[in-house]
């Protein structure tokens, strides 16, 4: 074997050795830290950074104090949130001849639906008609049920977070509510007990009616609202009188106007839009900063004071006032009362279905039951509901300023705003004809304008779509219309 050898000679390539990144030593980190340059550097970086947070923490002061603060919130109490429910006839309400307190319980439900504070419920103690003797404020007739059925009832109620108020009206089945004048003392002493024990048994307030029929009216009531309050301030008393006449309302109140009074302050006939913003100013600006309450009468139902095109117009206006809107069972559907020529008007019997028809061969109107309003989405129920679901939610409503606007003579408007929450902007049409809404805002306080667009939150009248932008200049309403707007605050 030959061994050939190559021509070029081999090299051998040597790898030289990387060198590796040690960094400074301590001592030479030290003396290069100390350097003059090196210290100015660190000392500028340092005030940049001061001089940096001062400057933020200064503008976030600057901001905070020339926000406009927001308004304290009033103290409320738990009728202030919403709207008040009668029920002075169980049996009627029930639709039921024998219905008693255990029917009621199984009402529960409904009543939270309707989104109402409170229930205002009979009389129902014990009366034999104008025989003082025979009537005990204490006891519950039998008809309706025992004590144990009561204390049932408060129990369901209160896990429904719903309210019960006793009615005490004494004599509620005799000619004269609180039964001849000579008997008065005996029964304000009756009334004293019967306070002090249904609030032991844990009733959340008293209502007494016609008290304009008491010799001294203003003097009992304050008394009564003392004992109320007694166990607690979320224990509420109300009066009733049919009176129409402010002054005698205001003098009813005078010794205290924490309690709420239902009246016939609003039962005129034919209101017009002025007349309307008339009598809704003025009683507002005589209660001044005190709570009132709004109904058409201390016990009726909106359908014998107002007609029926108007029923809307009604709801939207209670619902949207500053006060307590207060009505009768049946408000919510329209219920119309029944009796005969020159007899006293029978509690009307709740149409909750097809079967609350006394008569089973006149024509059956599903139209006018609770059934068939709760499946309507344009009913009166269903507006009921919405609106007291509203009352319920926005400040502007529940405790909001209020402001009316000048704008014709068939029209009521007013704003509801509070601090920097969402306006809105009632506009109620009182007439048969349609309006052009000419409004003009000369009581709105200085720097306060209305926007030339407003939202379309509601109308009591078919064929407007919700959440349309309407321009306030060409603000048409039909006949009988109401329409809820809204619009954002500006600061």
């Amino acid at each position: 074997m030959v061994w050939l050898r190559s021509r070029w000679p081999t090299t051998r390539r040597t790898q030289r050795p990387r060198p590796s990144f040690t960094g400074l030593s301590k001592e030479e980190l030290l003396k290069v830290a100390g350097s003059p340059a090196w210290v100015r550097t660190r000392w500028a970086l340092l005030l940049l950074f001061w001089l940096g947070w001062l400057g933020m923490l200064a503008g976030a002061v600057v901001i905070i104090v020339q926000a406009p603060r927001c308004r304290e919130l009033p103290e409320q109490r738990w009728w202030h949130r919403g709207a008040l429910y009668r029920i002075g006839d169980l049996r009627a309400f029930l639709g039921q001849e024998a219905g008693n307190l255990a029917d009621l319980k199984e009402r529960m439900d409904y009543l939270s639906t309707l989104k109402v504070k409170g229930f205002v419920l009979g009389p129902i103690h014990k009366n034999q008609e104008d025989d003082l003797t025979e009537t005990n404020l204490e006891q519950i007739d039998p008809i309706f049920g025992s004590k144990e059925d009561f204390e049932s009832l408060l129990h369901s109620a209160k896990k429904k977070s719903i309210r019960v108020i006793l009615d005490l009206t004494p004599n509620y089945k005799g000619q004269n509510p609180w039964f001849q004048s000579i008997q008065i003392d005996t029964v304000a002493i009756k009334m004293k007990e019967a306070l002090r024990f249904w609030l032991q048994t844990g009733v959340d307030g008293f209502q007494v009616r016609d008290v304009q029929n008491l010799t001294n009216p203003s003097s009992f009531l304050a008394e009564w609202q003392n004992i109320t309050k007694s166990v607690s301030e979320d224990r509420l008393l109300i009066a009733g009188t049919d009176s129409s006449d402010l002054q005698q309302i205001l003098r009813l109140l005078e010794p205290t106007r924490d309690l709420l009074l239902t009246s016939s302050y609003l039962s005129h006939s034919s209101l017009t839009g002025n007349h309307t913003n008339f009598l809704v100013t003025q009683y507002l600006d005589a209660f001044g900063s005190n709570w009132c309450s709004w109904s058409v009468s201390q016990a009726g139902l909106l359908t014998s004071f107002v007609s029926p095109q108007l029923l809307r117009l009604y709801q939207l206006l209670f619902f949207t006032l500053p006060g307590t809107p207060v009505f009768s069972y049946g408000d919510e559907i329209g219920l119309e009362g029944a009796g005969l020529p020159g007899q006293p008007v029978k509690a009307p019997v709740m149409l909750w279905d097809e079967s609350s028809f006394p008569n089973t061969s006149a024509s059956i109107n599903i139209s006018m039951t609770v059934k068939g309003q709760s499946e309507d989405r344009n009913s009166l129920l269903s507006l009921f509901r919405w609106l007291s679901d509203q009352r319920g939610k926005e400040r502007s409503l529940l405790h909001g300023d209020f402001y009316d606007l000048s704008s014709g003579p068939d029209l009521f408007s007013y704003i509801r705003q509070w601090d920097q929450n969402e306006r809105f902007l009632v506009v109620l049409n009182f007439g048969d004809v349609g309006q052009l809404a000419r409004l003009r805002a000369s009581s709105l306080p200085t720097g306060t304008s209305l926007p030339a667009r407003v939202d379309l939150l509601l109308s009591t009248q078919p064929g407007r779509e919700e959440g349309t932008s309407l321009e306030l200049e060409h603000l048409n309403l039909q006949p009988h219309e109401g329409l809820l707007l809204r619009f954002p605050y500006v600061a």
